[in-house]
């Protein structure tokens, strides 16, 4: 999966599989796939005033995941 770089205190760069709803995000402490995740989550994360803050209130705890 082809990531972008992305502007975050914590997170490095994110990734979305639309054939698999997979979104992927390298973090500076690891890299995280979460499953069944809709488009615009996707969206929502890139576009967020803050990544970090969009993550832990919309991704983390909320989607099955795996460290990659």
């Amino acid at each position: 999966m082809e990531r972008q770089p992305i502007e975050s205190s914590n997170l490095v760069s994110v990734g979305y599989d639309e054939n698999t709803s997979t979104l992927e995000i390298e973090f500076r402490s690891g890299t995280y796939q979460y499953f069944d995740v809709p488009y615009h989550i996707y969206e929502g994360l890139i576009n967020a005033s803050s990544a970090g803050s969009f993550h832990h209130q919309n991704i983390k705890n909320h989607f099955a995941y795996n460290r990659i």
